[in-house]
C-alpha cells in the first residue's frame, strides 16, 4: 500500500492524495474511508471532505467504480496489475483530531483521509510527502527519508498523525532508554526548562505505575493557536494537543496547568485505550460504530489518573490537584442528567450524542462519572485490605493479564478484577453507580472521609443559578434548567432569552438584578421561535446549581493520615 500526499495551492486547503495497491489477482475490490476516528466515539463522515475521486490502472486507464455507502467504494479492476486512486481532501479544520493545510503547514490525521482496502488491512504501508525542502516532519511512524515514512499496517498508519512545517520547534527528554519528543507548531514561548522538568516527572510516574514504557519513542504534537483552544487526541505512540491562545499556554497563571493536565491525560491513554482496550474495539472496525459500555474505563480512569499522576510526581501541589477534584465534583453535581442515563449507558450512547450538548438533562459523562467511579473503587479496594492493593493494581492487571495476552477488557473482566483486589463482591456498587443512576453523594462522602477529605457545597455568586435553577449564556439565553426548580415550574425553557427583570433590561446582569429585587420576580422573555413570554418566579429556599469544593479536614485521625500517605505513594 502506497500513499502519496501533495498539493498545488495550499490556500485552497485541498490536499491531493494518491493511493496505490497491487491488485493483479483481484477482479473487484472494495475501498473504505474510515467512518470514525479512535478517541472520538462518533461517526466522523470524513468522506464529505472529498471533492474528486477517480480510479485508474497502471496504464493510466480509468476504471469503473461506484459508491456502495457514504464512505465505501467498489472498483472493477479486471486484469489490472495496479489500482491507483486519485482524490483530494478538503483540509481546513484545525483541532487535535482533524487534517489541515495552509501556507505554513501540512497536518494530517491519516484516519481522516486515507483509504484502506477491505481484507488487506494488515499489509505494510508506505507514505511519501511532496513538500518544500525546508519542512521538518514530526510523527511517530518510522522515517525512511526526510519526507517518507512507513507503517506495519493500516492500523498503525491510521493511528500516526503527522505535522510537516518549516517552523516546528522540538524538545527532547529521555527516561530509561525511552525518548520523548515535544513538538510545537505555532507561536509559543516560555520556560521550556520547566516544561521539560514537569513532563519528565509525570512521564516517569506513569512509567513507574506500569513498570516501564510500552514504546521506545513517544511524540507530543502540539498545535498552538492564537485563539482559545483546548483539545487532545490519543494515539499509540503519540498525541496531538491543540491549545491556545499562544500568549497563555506556558503561563503559570494562564493555561499551563491545562497543558499539563491534557498532556498527562493523553500520555496515560498510551496504556489505557491504545493498549488496554474494551473487547468490543479489538480490533477497531473503521466501517461502523464500535459500541462499548466501558467508557468509564477508557475515559473515566484516564481522566482520574491523568491528574493523580501529576500530583504523585509533584508537578501539581495539593492545591492544584484538589482544584481538579473540585472540577469533577462541580461537573457531576451540576449535571442533572446523571439522574437519568447511567455512565455505562452514556458510554454506549457516545455514538449518538456523546460530544454535543444534546437534549436537556439526558446523560452522564464517561469522563466525569467514570473518574469518580475510579476514585470510589480505589478507596473501596484500599479499605478492604488496609492499602495493600489499590486501583493501580487493577490497571496493571488489565495490562499484564489481558492486553499482553492479546485480549480486550470486557465488563465482566472489569468487575471481576476490581473484586479480586477488593477481596469481595461488589454487585451492589456496579448496579447502583455504574449501570444505574443512584446518587453518588453518600458514597463519595464516605470515600473522601477515608482520606481525610470533605466536600463543601456553597451557593453560586449568580443568584438565579443557585436559587432559581437556571443558567444563561453571555447573550442572556437560558442554556440549563434544573429539574423541579422554580425556573422549571415557572415555565421557563431552554433557549428562552431573558429580556427584562421587573421592567429592567437584563443586559448580562441577570444574577445581579435577581438578587437586587429578590422576592417574586416578573420576567419578560423571548422564546427560541421569537414569541414574547411572561413569567413570575420566586426562590423556594433550596439551592439548585452550586459550587463544590474538596478540602482537607482540619483534624485528621492517625488512620486518615496513613491512608493519605499510602494513597500518594502508590
Amino acid at each position: 500500500m502506497k500513499y502519496h500526499f501533495s498539493y498545488s495551492n495550499p490556500n485552497t486547503h485541498y490536499l491531493d492524495i494518491q493511493f496505490e495497491v497491487d491488485v493483479k489477482n483481484e477482479e473487484t475490490v472494495q475501498l473504505q474511508l474510515p467512518a470514525w476516528r479512535p478517541g472520538r466515539y462518533e461517526l466522523g463522515n470524513f468522506a464529505k471532505n472529498i471533492q474528486k475521486w477517480e480510479a485508474y490502472n497502471e496504464k493510466g486507464e480509468q476504471l469503473s467504480s461506484k459508491k456502495l455507502t457514504k464512505d465505501q467504494w467498489e472498483v472493477k479492476t479486471g486484469k489490472s496489475k495496479m489500482l491507483i486512486v486519485r482524490y483530494n481532501y478538503f483540509a481546513f479544520e484545525l483541532n487535535a483530531g482533524s487534517t489541515y493545510l495552509d501556507e505554513n503547514q501540512l497536518y494530517v490525521n491519516p484516519v481522516n483521509c486515507c483509504l484502506m482496502m477491505i481484507g488487506r488491512e494488515d499489509e505494510a504501508c508506505e507514505i511519501s510527502l511532496k513538500l518544500p525542502k525546508s519542512y521538518d516532519l514530526a510523527c511517530s511512524m518510522e522515517k525512511t527519508s526526510k519526507h517518507k515514512m512507513k507503517a506495519k499496517n493500516f492500523d498503525e498508519l491510521a493511528d500516526s498523525p503527522f505535522i510537516a512545517s518549516a517552523s516546528l520547534q522540538k524538545h527532547i527528554y529521555k527516561i530509561k532508554g525511552t525518548t520523548f519528543y515535544i513538538w510545537f507548531q505555532g507561536l509559543i514561548k516560555g520556560d521550556f526548562k520547566k516544561l521539560i522538568k514537569d513532563f519528565t516527572a509525570f512521564s516517569a510516574e506513569q512509567g513507574k505505575l506500569f513498570n516501564g514504557f510500552p514504546f521506545k519513542e513517544y511524540h507530543f504534537l502540539f498545535q498552538i493557536q492564537n485563539s482559545r483552544a483546548y483539545h487532545g487526541v490519543e494515539h499509540e505512540n503519540s498525541t496531538v494537543i491543540s491549545l491556545g491562545p499562544s500568549y497563555d499556554v506556558l503561563e503559570k497563571n494562564g493555561s499551563y496547568d491545562e497543558l499539563l493536565g491534557v498532556s498527562s491525560h493523553e500520555l496515560f491513554h498510551a496504556w489505557n485505550v491504545k493498549r488496554i482496550r474494551p473487547v468490543e474495539m479489538l480490533p477497531y472496525d473503521f466501517s461502523k460504530e464500535n459500541y462499548s459500555k466501558l467508557g468509564y474505563l477508557a475515559e473515566g480512569a484516564t481522566t482520574w489518573y491523568g491528574d493523580i499522576m501529576l500530583y504523585r510526581s509533584s508537578v501539581f501541589d495539593e492545591a492544584s490537584f484538589l482544584k481538579t477534584f473540585d472540577q469533577l465534583m462541580n461537573r457531576h453535581f451540576n449535571n442533572p442528567g446523571v439522574r437519568n442515563l447511567s455512565v455505562a449507558e452514556s458510554s454506549f450512547d457516545t455514538w449518538l450524542d456523546g460530544y454535543e450538548k444534546g437534549v436537556p438533562n439526558r446523560k452522564s459523562s464517561i469522563y466525569t462519572e467514570g473518574a469518580l467511579i475510579t476514585f470510589m473503587l480505589d478507596v473501596e479496594i484500599r479499605k478492604a485490605n488496609k492499602n495493600k492493593f489499590s486501583f493501580d493494581d487493577v490497571m496493571r492487571s488489565f495490562y499484564k493479564d489481558i492486553y499482553l495476552k492479546g485480549k480486550g477488557v470486557s465488563e465482566k473482566d472489569y468487575q471481576q478484577t476490581v473484586e479480586c483486589f477488593a477481596g469481595k463482591k461488589l454487585n451492589s456498587f456496579f448496579k447502583k453507580y455504574v449501570n444505574g443512576s443512584e446518587a453518588f453523594l453518600p458514597r463519595l462522602k464516605t470515600s473522601l472521609k477515608y482520606l481525610g477529605l470533605e466536600l463543601i457545597k456553597k451557593e453560586r455568586s449568580n443568584y438565579h443559578e443557585s436559587h432559581l435553577g437556571f443558567v444563561c449564556d453571555k447573550e442572556d439565553r437560558i442554556i440549563m434548567i434544573h429539574p423541579d426548580s422554580p425556573a422549571e415550574k415557572a415555565g421557563l425553557s431552554v433557549d428562552d432569552r431573558i429580556d427584562q427583570i421587573n421592567g429592567v433590561e437584563a443586559k448580562g446582569k441577570i444574577g445581579e438584578w435577581c438578587k437586587f429585587f429578590d422576592g417574586e420576580l416578573s420576567l419578560s422573555l423571548t422564546s427560541s421561535v421569537g414569541t414574547e413570554k411572561k413569567a413570575k418566579i420566586q426562590s423556594d429556599g433550596k439551592i439548585y446549581f452550586a459550587d463544590y469544593q474538596v478540602k482537607r479536614l482540619t483534624k485528621l485521625s492517625k488512620e486518615q493520615e496513613n491512608n493519605w500517605k499510602a494513597w500518594l505513594k502508590s
